[in-house]
């Protein structure tokens, strides 16, 4: 992190092109987060036509894309469809959005429609502590990519998501338990209909719900 820190701000502040953004995440990849330049990444990875700037593999079996956006161009949601594109195509879980300052890891649950979840995002020059950024980062490395712990970071935050507590608040069995306990505390009893419809419309944000 301290070895790059320098190069990479240099590149902000020149407003260096993609392909200078690429030489350092290509470092970057080797030299911090151990993976091989010859044995795990491929560049220009084809699919139907199009190039992904690199796919990642780890025993032979591709893993993930990475997409490299200009360090000074922000991360946003087209250049996400558009390694998106690569993965659905390809059978790939994951995908990686980077600018080389930022780090963005989604998770692709297939089906109709995919399902996309941002898993892990790590701002290199941003103000979280270096123990932070690097306990993030981990995420993306091989050893990581290898023990699947990229998996179980992504099911944790799925579990504990908005979308996923909101689900489990407006479920039967806790709508249930809410409505006999207003009723010990207020003496009022009301009906199970009531209770979720308290919940969903004036207690959980309208955008959360699924």
């Amino acid at each position: 992190m301290r070895r790059y820190s320098k190069p990479l701000a240099d590149l902000v502040a020149r407003d260096a092109n993609e392909g200078d953004t690429r030489l350092l995440i290509t470092d970057f990849l080797c030299e911090g987060l151990g993976y091989d330049k010859y044995e795990d990444l491929t560049t220009e990875y084809q699919v139907k036509g199009e190039f992904a700037d690199y796919g990642i593999r780890i025993d032979k079996q591709l893993v993930a894309f990475i997409e490299v956006k200009r360090c000074s161009q922000k991360l946003n949601t087209k250049h996400l469809r558009q390694v998106q594109m690569y993965a659905v195509n390809e059978g790939v879980e994951w995908m990686i959005l980077s600018n080389g300052q930022v780090w963005q890891a989604y998770h692709m649950t297939a089906g109709l429609p995919v399902v996309i979840d941002l898993a892990l995002e790590v701002d290199l020059l941003g103000d979280a502590s270096l123990a932070t950024k690097v306990d993030g980062l981990f995420y993306l490395t091989k050893e990581s990519f290898k023990r699947r712990l990229m998996d179980d970071l992504w099911r944790a935050r799925a579990a504990t998501s908005p979308k996923s507590l909101a689900q489990v608040l407006l479920s039967e069995v806790v709508v249930d338990a809410v409505r006999k306990e207003l009723r010990r505390q207020t003496s009022y009893n009301a009906d199970s209909a009531e209770v979720h419809r308290a919940l969903r419309d004036e207690v959980l944000r309208a955008e959360i719900l699924p």
